[in-house]
């Protein structure tokens, strides 16, 4: 008998990746549950066909939400409503969040006065639109010996842009890039 490795992984990879329901009315697998009505109020240890009943009396459902307690719990309600709300509070949730986009300016050590000026003048416009800077200093060649040019420069173009932006870290220095990262300052009202 062979056992077929990509089947069982491709299983294994799409079981994380299926957001797991709560199991209602049917689906419970408990003989006794512990019920909670719609009203919140503890309703005791039933068995479980009774509080299904209970639950289709009131024309709802019965929903496991403590799969692991001794005995479960269950709660009566209208369980379309509860998956609307949940998906209408995860949807809130993204709207409050703040997505930064990562614009990137390139300079070298040698960067001549307009040119540092005009990439300046960019990463101003960038910053005023809300999203972060990235300017990293580019060494080629022999100017790797010259790093203290490079850094120079970052200061000068974080001192250019002072006013509007903080930097977030100090000057790291990667392979033959010098980077620091730009945001812009909160503004207190």
């Amino acid at each position: 008998m062979s056992f077929d490795k990509s089947i069982f992984y491709v299983k294994i990879w799409r079981c994380f990746t299926i957001k797991q329901e709560l199991p209602i009315n049917e689906q419970i697998r408990a003989n006794k549950v512990q019920v909670i009505d719609d009203a919140g109020e503890k309703r005791g240890i039933m068995e479980l066909n009774d509080a299904l009943e209970l639950a289709y009396d009131k024309k709802l459902d019965l929903v496991l939400v403590a799969p692991n307690a001794e005995p479960p719990v269950c709660k009566i309600m209208n369980y379309g409503k509860y998956k609307f709300e949940q998906a209408k509070k995860e949807k809130e949730a993204k709207k409050k969040q703040k997505v930064y986009e990562i614009k990137e300016i390139r300079i070298t050590p040698n960067i001549e006065e307009h040119d540092f000026e005009f990439k300046v003048k960019n990463a101003r416009k960038f910053l005023e639109d809300g999203n972060k800077v990235k300017v990293t200093v580019r060494f080629r060649g022999r100017e790797l010996n010259y790093v203290k040019l490079g850094e120079d420069n970052l200061n000068q173009f974080i001192e250019a842009v002072s006013d509007i932006a903080v930097p977030e870290k100090k000057a790291v220095l990667e392979g033959k890039n010098m980077f620091i990262i730009l945001a812009k300052k909160e503004m207190k009202s």
